[in-house]
């Protein structure tokens, strides 16, 4: 294979790439990247206000992209959404699922222990992480079942590797996207199309708007304990930046990954590897 046959693997002129919690951190860096490479790109996210930041960064090719406002937990949300994006770009290629999140009433603290985390906000957690990755899967994965190929890339976490103290429903929900993932692979791989293919990345430690300032100190930039914990554990010794999971992404939605399905990805600076000795 040549130079520039590698080139057009990574071309994603003329695909159509679905992006739940795009207008987050991660979701969003995502979605801009994907344009960067010809795709047209459907941001789905309850909150839209964000979108327009997004689609700025998008310039000039914003006409590429469009915002579309769905939730992961209602289906019918879902395949209005559906129904948008094929009627503004036509079928959809890949989905990538970036929505999850962890609320601080499912986390434990010194004024709130194990045995009292609320159900609701457990619940909301497992549902926002777990289902709203299997909601978006059953309404856009039915459409590549149709067609008989395209790609869902999930978004796990290294929680699903190594669950972190404080955070049980984020770690087990995204243990359950993980799973999923193998399950779905092997299930539409074998029902439906060997060429539908299912993986996930599984980012480390980044900053984003959700755990800034649990890792450093608002006032003064400086690590907290739990930041300082996560560096010494992190063999790169720095947290990840959204351009360190391009390279992953674009390999997994692309035609370079035309027989991986199934896998995690961990991207995390070498944490998972680490044993702490």
């Amino acid at each position: 294979m040549n130079s520039s046959e590698l080139s057009r693997l990574y071309d994603f002129s003329g695909q159509t790439v679905v992006v739940t919690g795009g207008t987050g951190t991660l979701g969003g860096e995502i979605a801009c990247a994907l344009v960067g490479c010809g795709a047209n790109v459907a941001i789905l996210d309850r909150n839209l206000t964000p979108a327009t930041r997004i689609l700025e960064l998008m310039e000039p090719r914003a006409n590429q992209a469009v915002a579309i406002g769905a939730d992961v937990l209602d289906i019918e949300s879902l395949r209005e959404a559906s129904q948008t994006v094929q009627e503004k770009f036509g079928t959809v290629h890949c989905l990538v699922n970036a929505a999850g999140g962890n609320k601080p009433q499912a986390t434990t603290s010194a004024d709130l222990s194990f045995f009292d985390l609320p159900t609701e906000a457990l619940r909301w957690v497992f549902d926002l992480n777990l289902l709203g990755t299997i909601l978006p899967s059953q309404v856009f994965g039915k459409t590549m079942a149709e067609k008989g190929d395209g790609v869902i890339l999930n978004v796990s976490s290294m929680n699903a590797f190594r669950p972190l103290t404080r955070v049980p429903a984020y770690s087990a929900a995204k243990a359950g996207v993980s799973n999923f993932t193998q399950w779905l692979a092997v299930h539409i791989a074998q029902v439906y199309s060997p060429r539908i293919r299912v993986n996930a990345i599984a980012p480390g430690f980044f900053l984003t708007q959700q755990n800034k300032f649990l890792l450093t100190d608002e006032k003064t930039g400086a690590l907290t304990p739990r930041g300082k914990s996560i560096i010494d554990h992190t063999p790169m010794a720095r947290f990840g930046q959204p351009e360190d999971l391009f390279g992953a992404v674009l390999w997994l939605l692309s035609p370079a990954s035309a027989f991986v399905t199934g896998v995690v990805v961990p991207i995390d600076g070498g944490f998972s590897a680490f044993s702490g000795v």
